[in-house]
């Protein structure tokens, strides 16, 4: 909760659900990255906030982007992003949108098997490409490790075949899964990507660009290790495998940047004792769920924060749920949270830390209910 948050909602008295974004914290954890890791740009991973407030401030720094989609693509250009600034990172991506970003100018692009490296050489032929490695994401609470992502062995198959294909081979990827906790990931995923570097440079293919992904976490419920642990794990094992030959290095931060600079409110709408037993939990369901925004809290791995105007008091535990009438629609009920006595319908639930992954993940209408409102101050 930053000062400006807090005067704004004290203020406005906004209605809930709605999430209110303090865009000088962006700002804020952008120069914090860009002091720890000067060497590297930075690539804005922009499915994690798309506001256009967060992606014009974004630009006016001299941020780069990674794009998901031809949409995410045209939104940063509109901000009055460059072309040669976007990375069309998404391993996964219609032929019609890669024609139309090459069309708008963007050259570089992720691939991670042979099917999606033939349509960049049909819709975007001669254009960089790079390929994503798949890594451990162990220490990760939110792993991306299944659907991304191609072995060592294939990438030094594919990467030569890029520049049989007439594209540009660039270089390598990763990503050691989103809210990563441990830095020695990085460090572990770069000794990968050297190694294949040092193999496809034997061959000739002079590889210039390593993305070390995002997953630089940011503070929920428990501490994670200060950014200044993962960029001396990261600088430490990129000397130490290129010495004075480093690549152009780049990161994909995105809850990172935006994660801290946004705080959630909701309404209670019931308080339930389900069960009468005294050490049972008591039941509060919030006018926002997993279908109006909180799709993190899948398994309980992303923890929030909350804060209500009862604390202090006597608490006691609960599960928190959503408003919907899906049965899945449940934020946690093994995670130990604990929340005052005297909270009732009608008082306010706020979650910390939620600028991240938050408006992008809520549902158009589910059960009726409007997408979330947002507010950008």
């Amino acid at each position: 909760m930053t000062p400006k948050i807090a005067r704004f909602l004290d203020v406005n008295q906004p209605a809930t659900p709605c999430l209110v974004m303090d865009i000088d914290r962006v700002e804020e954890n952008y120069h914090a990255l860009r002091r720890v890791l000067p060497l590297a740009t930075i690539y804005y991973a922009v499915k994690a906030n798309p506001a256009q407030p967060v992606l014009d401030r974004l630009t006016s720094l001299g941020s780069s982007f990674d794009a998901a989609g031809i949409e995410e693509i045209e939104q940063c250009l509109a901000a009055g992003a460059s072309p040669e600034a976007i990375s069309f990172g998404n391993t996964i991506k219609k032929t019609s949108a890669i024609s139309r970003a090459r069309a708008l100018g963007v050259d570089l692009y992720a691939f991670d098997s042979e099917e999606e490296l033939r349509k960049l050489a049909r819709a975007a032929p001669g254009s960089r490409v790079y390929c994503r490695l798949m890594v451990a994401n162990a220490g990760a609470e939110w792993p991306l490790s299944k659907k991304f992502g191609t072995s060592v062995s294939e990438a030094r198959r594919l990467v030569p075949l890029a520049a049989e294909l007439g594209l540009r081979p660039w270089g390598l990827s990763f990503h050691v899964g989103s809210q990563q906790t441990d830095p020695l990931a990085y460090a572990s995923a770069i000794g990968e990507a050297a190694m294949l570097f040092t193999d496809l440079s034997d061959r000739g293919l002079d590889l210039r660009f390593l993305n070390l992904g995002g997953g630089f976490p940011t503070r929920y419920r428990s501490d994670v290790p200060p950014v200044d642990d993962f960029a001396d794990a990261i600088m430490h094992a990129m000397t130490g495998h290129f010495g004075n030959a480093l690549p152009d290095m780049a990161i994909e931060p995105g809850r990172a940047l935006v994660g801290s600079a946004g705080v959630l409110c909701s309404e209670v709408v019931l308080v339930s004792k389900r069960n009468p037993a005294p050490e049972a939990p008591r039941w509060v369901y919030l006018d926002i769920g997993r279908f109006g925004g909180l799709a993190e809290t899948e398994g309980e791995a992303i923890r929030y924060s909350l804060r209500t105007r009862h604390d202090g008091g006597p608490a006691g535990p609960v599960v928190l749920a959503g408003p919907t009438c899906d049965g899945a629609d449940i934020l946690y009920e093994r995670s130990g949270y604990h929340l005052p006595l005297a909270l009732m319908d009608g008082d306010r639930v706020e979650f910390d830390t939620a600028g991240a992954y938050v408006t992008t993940y809520a549902a158009q209408g589910f059960n009726g209910f409007a997408p979330l409102a947002e507010h950008y101050i």
